[in-house]
């Protein structure tokens, strides 16, 4: 039997290849935008893709299901049980409905019905025939079970949210109650994604464990204490989730070639970004983009959570140019690698030498000043500089500076309530990154002094706050 999981590390997202090693026929599901390292992975090993499949029309990430068929020829299977929903496949495959079985040599797929998450939702259990045709070895959730968590039902909207959530109670009680305890759960995704609220770090696990510690496999909970559950203390739902789900409904176009891996030149760059024709995204650390960095650009590096906060964040109206240090061809294409797979395909190219060449043609820069905790402690009690935290709501109510206001990263794109952009401001977060982010946005919309916290909530923390303010306001 072939059975592999591709990890995206940027969105914690898991596709799978199952197959059969005597026949060499592999099945794809929920393959990720650049589905060459899925035709790199099968001619490496001498296997043929004759199917691919989605769990259900996903939120976080485009899907590379209709260009991974069209590559290979294989047969596009997706849910049948999306009719009249919302979001509904719009472009030439055949449905999978409840009770369908896929065979790939000895190796066999059951599909199983499980809305919740969304109402087209799929699970596949599958069979290795070569040791056992009754007892499944493996199911592949998706986004219904999560290791130690359930997918979350509310991102098609308010009024569809309590429907999802029963629905998802029926699913969790009648779609697993035959599977045997030894089953080995492979979800969609790992800690860190947004589909679902209290995953734990581990990517598998197996059906018996969870119904003994995940707490929505509770036996004892009823269908109303169940929904309270599953709906409490959900995370904020990044808003390219919407436009993701219209991607893949609509079909994604193809991406393979990458786009975006043409070398610009600096000047041509400069122009075009002060006009607001390009939207640059700065790849380096927090401290080389205070340095200097292109007037205009977002502080976004690649070395954190790049990929959320590039699909979160990112304007949709202009073209992306991307700038690292120096231009290097590997950090690029695994930006562009990232941004296609949050459905941003719209990458011009990036800047030829990187801020390395920018900065010696004498280009105008840009800084985003950076204050130590101590520094930025003295400045706000002194009433000359107003803190803004940039954290999620629940981490800054777990505990932050008393004179801090939050404004959770994405809500900087409308401005700082409050905050008039002459007003000295600055941003803190856990660490930088994200006031980094946020600190570039605000530069954006004019904001004249923006302070980044370098080493946020953590250097924050270490300070002696004897006199200097209580960070345990609430």
């Amino acid at each position: 039997m072939i059975f592999e999981r591709f990890v995206d590390p940027g969105l914690s997202q898991h596709s799978f290849v199952v197959g059969c090693q005597g026949s060499g026929e592999i099945a794809v599901i929920d393959p990720q935008r650049d589905v060459d390292v899925y035709l790199d992975y099968a001619e490496r090993n001498g296997y043929r893709i004759t199917r691919v499949m989605d769990t259900h029309i996903h939120a976080d990430f485009a899907s590379g299901a209709r260009e991974l068929a069209d590559k290979t020829g294989a047969r596009l299977l997706l849910s049948g049980h999306d009719a009249g929903e919302h979001f509904q496949v719009q472009f030439p495959h055949e449905d999978l409905v409840e009770g369908d079985g896929i065979q790939l040599g000895n190796v066999r797929i059951e599909t199983r019905h499980v809305p919740g998450h969304t109402p087209e939702h799929l699970m596949f259990v599958v069979y290795d025939g070569a040791r056992s045709g009754e007892d499944p070895i493996a199911i592949i959730t998706g986004d219904f079970l999560f290791v130690g968590s359930l997918g979350r039902p509310d991102l098609l909207g308010e009024e569809a949210k309590q429907a999802l959530a029963r629905q998802m109670f029926h699913s969790v009680r009648e779609k697993l109650a035959d599977l045997p305890d030894g089953v080995e759960v492979h979800p969609g995704h790992g800690a860190g994604s947004a589909c679902g609220a209290g995953m734990a770090g581990r990517p598998v696990s197996t059906l018996g464990y969870e119904r003994r510690t995940n707490p929505y496999l509770d036996p004892s909970l009823d269908e109303d204490a169940f929904v309270h559950q599953l709906l409490n203390g959900l995370p904020p739902i990044p808003d390219f989730y919407p436009r993701n789900k219209r991607i893949n409904s609509e079909g994604p176009k193809a991406v393979i070639p990458l786009p975006g891996m043409t070398a610009l030149d600096p000047d041509a760059v400069s122009s075009r970004a002060a006009a607001g024709e390009v939207t640059v995204i700065d790849l380096r650390d927090p401290l080389a983009f205070g340095g200097g960095h292109i007037p205009g650009a977002l502080g976004i590096g690649i070395d954190g959570g790049f990929a959320n906060w590039a699909g979160w964040v990112t304007p949709d109206d202009t073209p992306i140019v991307l700038v690292d240090r120096n231009g290097d061809p590997a950090v690029i294409e695994q930006a562009v690698r990232q941004l296609v797979r949050t459905g941003r395909d719209y990458i011009e190219g990036f800047v030829r030498g990187g801020m390395a060449a920018y900065a010696s043609a004498g280009l105008p820069l840009a800084t985003l000043a950076q204050l130590d905790a101590p520094a930025a402690r003295t400045a706000i009690a002194d009433g000359r500089l107003r803190l803004v935290d940039v954290r999620a709501v629940s981490e800054f109510e777990a505990g932050h500076a008393e004179a801090a206001v939050n404004q959770p990263v994405a809500d900087t794109r409308t401005g700082i309530p409050g905050i008039d952009k002459a007003e000295p401001v600055a941003v803190v977060c856990g660490s930088g990154y994200r006031s980094t982010v946020a600190g570039s946005i605000l530069q954006r919309l004019g904001y004249h002094q923006v302070y980044n916290v370098v080493g946020g909530m953590q250097a924050w923390d270490r300070v002696d706050a004897s006199g200097e303010g209580d960070r345990r306001a609430a």
